[in-house]
């Protein structure tokens, strides 16, 4: 891919796309009347998000910075502490993303009755910037906020106002920014930040999003098993599915002998058993398929 474009400095190279490429990946839309569609972070790499896994841009290539687990979140003050000093800086940046044509194309599917259901695997609100409706955020999304204790939910842009009340003269420079939109600090940037607690009863506050080490709620599972029941066909956009909460979904996909199709630049956990798979970004080849 061109590096050009700051846009596409986390999406890894490949070579652009194929036209009989294109012409399988229409085949398989066109055969399709209730598409059901899960997406991962490469739907997201072009719009600068950066992902986890992808060779040699993703965050685990170029760092050895891991995600927060959840047990650590829920257990060490410090830990949130760090958490949301990097969080804090990070934020202003990356709520400012925007969909790029891989979002807007989904988004267009739906509208046209093409697309029966949207999954998202990422937290970062650009399937619902781009008007999606249809969809669940399987993961949560880093928009919102609510209290572990009293379950009270805020926008997360509210408790940045809350942020910048606390810590009026408390500054540090961010380097280089994280998948689920904090930054890099170092503890002593971090040792000083306040962070506020639930304003209706005093709890630990924490993004709505599912850490590493946390499971998605049953509930939410079966809602999207029961949309994927009511689908003909699957298809994976920017994913390599090594997380087990989406995976889980194309297994079932795989059980009701549904076709299903991969978009995403290289290998992914169903290569094997996938009736198409697709090396482009997504950004670039959906909106090829009309």
């Amino acid at each position: 891919v061109s590096r050009t474009s700051p846009d596409l400095a986390f999406v890894p190279a490949c070579l652009p796309p194929d036209p009989v490429e294109v012409e399988e990946l229409q085949h398989f839309v066109s055969n399709s009347k209730r598409l059901f569609v899960m997406t991962g972070a490469g739907i997201s790499t072009e719009s600068g998000i950066p992902d986890y896994r992808s060779e040699g841009v993703g965050l685990y290539a170029r760092t050895d910075r891991r995600p927060v687990q959840h047990a650590e979140f829920v257990r060490s003050a410090s830990a949130r502490q760090r958490y949301w000093a990097r969080n804090f800086v990070g934020w202003p940046q990356f709520s400012s993303h925007q969909p790029n044509a891989a979002h807007l194309v989904l988004r267009d599917w739906e509208k046209l009755g093409k697309l029966h259901w949207l999954v998202t695997q990422n937290v970062d609100a650009l399937h619902t910037k781009a008007g999606s409706q249809r969809m669940t955020e399987l993961h949560g999304c880093t928009h919102r906020v609510f209290c572990l204790a009293c379950g009270d939910q805020i926008l997360r842009s509210e408790l940045q106002e809350h942020f910048e009340a606390l810590n009026p003269t408390w500054k540090a420079e961010a380097f280089g920014v994280a998948p689920d939109g904090d930054v890099f600090l170092t503890d002593e940037q971090v040792r000083n930040f306040q962070v506020p607690a639930c304003h209706k009863c005093g709890g630990i506050l924490k993004p709505d999003v599912t850490f590493f080490g946390d499971t998605v709620s049953r509930e939410k599972v079966n809602f999207v098993h029961q949309r994927l029941a009511e689908s003909d066909a699957m298809l994976v956009a920017g994913s390599s599915m090594q997380v087990y909460s989406g995976y889980r979904f194309a297994l079932a996909a795989r059980e009701k002998n549904l076709p299903i199709a991969i978009l995403n630049i290289g290998p992914t956990r169903l290569d094997h058993f996938a009736t198409l798979k697709l090396n482009s970004r997504c950004g670039e080849l959906l909106p090829l398929i009309v």
